[in-house]
């Protein structure tokens, strides 16, 4: 198959272009949260250690480390649910059309 005629193809170039923003805007969401939970150990380190109420064992930062964690498996499955209907429906369109 002609690789320049795939790299024109209108279908492709809109693929390619919603599958980077989709990969950039996911990737940023989750630097920008692990980056913010950085940032307040480094400088509120006490915030963090907050016990979650009196007489627990667990502080703030486990939680909020335990959401990161869940924020990160979330942003997974909005990429795979993504790429499943939108990206596979761009897709097999240009397969057809490049038949």
């Amino acid at each position: 198959m002609d690789v320049a005629r795939i790299l024109d193809h209108p279908l492709f170039q809109r693929l390619a272009f919603e599958r980077r923003c989709l990969g950039f805007v996911l990737a940023t969401a989750m630097a920008v949260t692990y980056f913010a939970y950085s940032l307040t150990i480094a400088f509120r380190p006490t915030l963090l250690g907050t016990l979650i109420f009196e007489g627990s064992v667990i502080t703030w930062g486990v939680v909020i480390g335990a959401g990161l964690l869940s924020f990160g498996f979330f942003l997974t499955a909005v990429y795979v649910l993504v790429a499943n209907t939108r990206l596979d429906a761009i897709s097999q369109q240009l397969q057809e059309d490049l038949k």
